[in-house]
């Protein structure tokens, strides 16, 4: 078996070394946001979460191992699950926690799209950017920060996205079959966000004439 340092190389390494720079600014002041200390137990699951990702982010960096990086995205998106029963069965949801989960699935996401783009082409990195994408287009346009209610359709979309790419990463699909594959996921994708920013349009912009109907 191979000695788990011969994986990483100076990118590796490096694209490891800024992940947890800026992954350490973004949950300190988060954590100040939020006033959310000490962490919960699912945020600890969460956390354990962040560092499976960051060892991802490394591999892909350093372009593989494949066996690896799909035991390891593996792992997170099983964590995944488990920090939402850990959330539930005791009792300490939280919105830092929602957030703080939200927020790793996108870097695990972003991160499988740059290595599965590798193979399929650039247009997977659509799935990755979707979530970034979104948070941007939020600072330009107020209406789309509005809150959205829960929903069963948007968590198994997303939950979706991991799980296909991880299956894309690991080859285990012919070429062709696992392209359909992502393409049908970032089908769906494009539908769950598209359907989020109609809802948010129709709740957060005035009808036209609504201010004078109100005088």
């Amino acid at each position: 078996m191979a000695d788990p340092a011969s994986w990483l190389g100076a990118r590796g390494w490096g694209a490891a070394l800024l992940y947890s720079v800026l992954v350490t600014v973004a949950l300190v002041t988060a954590i100040r946001r939020y006033d959310q200390w000490p962490l919960g137990p699912a945020d600890l699951v969460t956390l354990v979460r962040v560092g499976l990702i960051g060892v991802v982010t490394a591999l892909v960096a350093e372009g593989g191992p494949v066996g690896p990086l799909v035991s390891v995205a593996t792992l997170a998106l099983v964590l995944d699950w488990v920090d939402g029963l850990v959330a539930r069965g005791t009792r300490t949801e939280s919105d830092f926690g929602a957030r703080f989960d939200m927020e790793a699935d996108a870097f695990l996401i972003l991160a499988l799209s740059v290595y599965v783009s590798g193979s399929l082409g650039p247009w997977v990195l659509a799935i990755g950017a979707m979530r970034y994408l979104f948070w941007a287009a939020a600072r330009v346009a107020p209406w789309l920060r509005g809150p959205l209610p829960p929903s069963v359709a948007r968590k198994g979309v997303a939950a979706a996205q991991g799980i296909v790419l991880t299956v894309a990463a690991s080859g285990v699909l012919p070429r062709p079959a696992g392209a359909v594959v992502v393409a049908v996921a970032l089908v769906a994708l494009l539908w769950s966000f598209g359907r989020d920013v109609v809802a948010l349009w129709r709740a957060g912009v005035p009808e036209p004439g609504a201010a004078e109907r109100k005088r």
